[in-house]
């Protein structure tokens, strides 16, 4: 996402940003040198900032942006940063954001440890200011987005995915955390219990389209939304919506071949017989169809409240996912 296409989604709360991100510096500090050290390289990565932008626009929709919603801002992006930092270790990147990794300079020991404390970190937040309501909810995150990554790996053990475990995964490691952003912000103007509900799943339906179009890019775009390579899911032995239902609709023989392709070191040449392999079975409009359903179902629900740019950023946001080309 280009920081001009950002521009339009945050401009409704541009300045309620710029005070999350002052609490968000000085909520990250410590006393610690070295911890220190890594907390300001951190800052210096310059996110997109897209969590806690959802916290705050699903707060600004329904009220006014308070202190409660900047200390859910802060614990959701904390947690945020904390599971990029462990996701490299897992996954020995040497970069991130144009950066080298934390692990790369400080190896896999301290980046480990650091993406413990800067979860450590977000949830003393929210006991020292008494958030239990939003404890609850990011604790169930962190146990639905570790299953999910548990599920994929068991999954690419045995390249057996389908689709509804697929969905399972993604919504666990991925719509997990949107739904948490705008769960938080929801709940940090209003009690009403039917409201929240609908702006977790709002959360969740957005989340769920924008991993299955991720996934899509993989496929057909030069590089994902994440800045990965195409056919990068496939190296790491993936399955993804497109292939799954490629696979599901063809022969034994033909989806026998696919997986002994898969399971081997893929080549260039290997990649683009399986693009075709999904194109020809219709893997993407599938993929793209399914990702519509769960849009739509987003904007039904958000439609109904009342109009403000904040709400229709949110709207514009969903929008944005189907639509875009890298």
């Amino acid at each position: 996402m280009k920081d001009k296409e950002l521009k339009n989604f945050i401009e409704p709360i541009k300045e309620e940003l710029k005070e999350f991100q002052k609490f968000f510096s000085v909520q990250m500090r410590s006393r610690v040198g070295l911890v220190e050290l890594i907390v300001r390289y951190i800052l210096r990565q310059k996110g997109k900032r897209i969590r806690p932008t959802l916290v705050l626009l699903s707060a600004k929709t329904l009220g006014v942006v308070n202190e409660h919603t900047y200390r859910g801002a802060v614990l959701v992006e904390m947690l945020h940063t904390a599971t990029l930092v462990h996701d490299d270790v897992v996954d020995n990147s040497d970069t991130r954001r144009g950066l080298p990794s934390i692990n790369a300079i400080w190896k896999n020991r301290i980046a480990v440890l650091m993406g413990d404390y800067l979860l450590a970190r977000g949830l003393q937040i929210a006991v020292d200011n008494n958030e239990f309501e939003f404890l609850k909810v990011i604790t169930n995150t962190v146990k639905r987005m570790s299953e999910g990554e548990l599920l994929q790996i068991q999954k690419i053990r045995k390249l057996n995915n389908d689709e509804e475990t697929y969905l399972k995964i993604i919504s666990d490691k991925t719509a997990s955390l949107f739904s948490t952003c705008t769960t938080i912000g929801a709940m940090s103007v209003t009690t009403d219990q039917n409201i929240i509900n609908d702006f977790r799943q709002f959360g969740e339906f957005l989340g769920i389209a924008f991993q299955i179009k991720d996934d899509i890019l993989d496929f057909e775009g030069s590089s994902s939304i994440m800045g990965k390579p195409t056919g990068n899911d496939l190296r790491e032995k993936k399955l993804t919506l497109p292939i799954i239902y490629a696979l599901k609709q063809a022969e034994k023989n033909e989806v026998k071949n696919i997986k002994n392709l898969i399971k081997g070191k893929l080549s260039n040449k290997d990649l683009n017989s399986i693009f075709d392999f999904v194109t020809k079975y219709n893997g993407i409009d599938y993929a793209n169809n399914r990702a519509n359903e769960y849009a739509t179902r987003a904007i039904e629900i958000i439609s109904k409240y009342h109009d403000s740019e904040s709400k229709n950023a949110l709207i514009d946001l969903v929008k944005f996912i189907l639509n875009r080309k890298n």
